[in-house]
């Protein structure tokens, strides 16, 4: 899952004692260089000024061919686009100020308005959110990282701890934010290459350990995107996508038919990643046992297994099987049952993220002192601004489609682009998002791409399911700058990456996440949903 920005307090997150030293590892949320830090400011200037101006101007000077409600929505959406891109005031604030303008401007009333942050999808983050808390609080993903970079597989070669890293990364973002996972891992990260590096001084090894280290940061960072692909749940554009497809195109994408396409399109992306990455340390003598020491002495330190972690582990369970137990009836042929039905209708993705997340309200640690697997000061700590941002995403974008804007917006892009076929316009929005997710929140991206990408495809005559999966899809393939998503933030932080190495691997994995996408989107994914 993926929160918008780094939640408070990610230092302490992710610090870690390096074994055998006496500093500690840790990376800041600002890693930014000076000239990019004046950058961003500007950035947020320009977007306070433009922002209220281009507001104002297409508030009084409207287009042609628009209702007055529409008129008035554009230019609230021309003033929340440009405060999301920009972030001239925080994203979960714009996301408030923009649907409460349109009440004070009569485009719908409060109710209809504020109807969106209720939707059933809301309640998926908010359980999605709760049991990722609950692994964080008590250390559960932690244990996971440990044994799997633990392993003797791993730790066998170069090529097999990458992949382990990788992997990991992908394995904990398709159901904790893609920040808290990369914050899990950056310091493992460091330590094992701490520890690599001084048993490989002097021994003519520098240059391919720092390509190797660059790499292994990387890995964690790209990692952490890829695997949010593969689960509604694992980063916030999916669930934008479900809801926009639910309300605008009713279509019902089951939590079993999202992975079914997620998965194999995020292994590709991975299995790409690691092929490109161990090609540039190839034939080097890297002592990865060390690697594996330094892993098995922090996962010594942990002890053994909770009754906290236990009580995570059964909830976590039992909301991933609820959550896929539905689709799995109608794969089997069960669907049409009696409970195949009840399933469906009494058990949806919504339900059973509440249902599991209060499980950790439920499960005891001490039930003689009344301690609980979660407390609720405990539960405030879930990213709030992202549940906001979600739903004021989903307001703006029904507000698009019932008072025609959508529709006015999609016929002067499609005479624009003068683009017929499913393919072309797969290719366009893959591409366009991309592009626009490489400068602010992927979350933003798919609130502002996905009801344009829907218009579009029906002025077009296509049908606009395939484009907008296509554009969910790719807002989450932001590879090339440390300001492109947190996790890459953090690594950037590192020192170990420079930032024409991140430009260089991010084109590369641009163009095959790319690729991937026009292949998932295109000769898979119309299969999984029956198109």
């Amino acid at each position: 899952m993926e929160a918008s920005k780094p939640p408070d307090g990610i230092a302490e997150l992710i610090s870690l004692p390096c074994l055998g030293h006496k500093r500690r590892v840790s990376t800041p949320v600002a890693v930014l260089s000076a000239a990019e830090q004046e950058f961003e400011r500007r950035r947020q200037l320009f977007g306070l000024i433009a922002g209220p101006l281009l507001f104002a101007i297409l508030l009084f000077a409207a287009p042609a061919g628009l209702e007055p409600a529409a008129q008035r929505l554009l230019a609230v959406v021309a003033l929340v686009v440009i405060f999301w891109v920009t972030e001239a005031i925080p994203l979960a604030a714009t996301a408030l100020m923009g649907p409460a303008l349109c009440v004070v401007l009569g485009v719908a009333s409060a109710k209809a308005v504020f109807q969106p942050f209720a939707h059933p999808l809301i309640f998926v983050y908010l359980g999605g959110f709760l049991l990722a808390q609950g692994m964080l609080e008590h250390g559960l993903n932690r244990r996971v990282a440990y044994r799997i970079l633990g392993s003797n597989f791993v730790a066998k070669g170069t090529t097999r701890l990458l992949l382990g890293f990788g992997f990991l990364a992908a394995l904990l973002s398709m159901w904790v934010s893609n920040t808290a996972t990369a914050a899990i891992l950056f310091p493992i990260g460091v330590a094992t290459l701490t520890q690599m590096e001084e048993a490989g001084e002097g021994k003519g090894d520098a240059r391919a350990m720092a390509r190797f280290g660059g790499a292994i940061m990387l890995a964690i960072a790209y990692g952490a995107s890829i695997g949010g692909i593969a689960t509604p749940v694992g980063t916030p554009p999916n669930l934008v996508a479900k809801g926009i497809f639910e309300t605008q195109l009713d279509v019902h994408i089951s939590f079993f038919q999202w992975m079914a396409f997620g998965v194999p399109l995020s292994a590709l992306m991975l299995g790409f990643m690691v092929w490109k990455f161990q090609r540039q340390f190839a034939g080097a003598s890297l002592n990865v046992g060390v690697g594996r020491e330094v892993i098995r002495e922090l996962a010594a330190k942990l002890g053994p297994m909770s009754r906290a972690e236990r009580n995570v582990l059964l909830a976590f369970g039992t909301t991933v099987t609820m959550w896929l137990l539905p689709g799995f009836m109608v794969v089997i042929g069960a669907g049409d049952t009696a409970l195949g039905r009840w399933l469906d209708e009494r058990l949806p993705e919504s339900v059973a993220a509440v249902l599991g997340a209060s499980l950790l309200f439920l499960l005891p640690i001490n039930f003689a002192r009344r301690e609980f697997t979660l407390t609720w000061r405990s539960a405030n700590r879930i990213d709030w601004g992202t549940i906001l941002l979600f739903g004021g995403g989903l307001s703006i974008g029904d507000l698009m489609f019932t008072t025609g804007l959508a529709g006015w917006i999609g016929d002067g892009a499609a005479g624009l682009f003068d683009t017929r076929t499913t393919l072309t316009l797969v290719m366009l929005f893959a591409v366009v998002a991309m592009a626009i997710s490489e400068m602010t929140s992927n979350l933003a991206t798919a609130n502002m791409l996905l009801p344009v990408a829907i218009a579009v495809s029906r002025a077009a005559d296509v049908d606009p399911l395939l484009p907008a999966l296509a554009a969910c899809l790719g807002c989450s393939m932001a590879f090339m700058l440390p300001v492109s998503t947190p996790p890459n933030a953090i690594v950037y932080g590192s020192g170990r990456v420079s930032l024409p190495q991140m430009m260089r691997s991010g084109v590369t994995m641009n163009l095959a996440g790319f690729v991937v996408i026009v292949l998932i989107v295109m000769l898979w994914a119309p299969v999984v949903l029956g198109r």
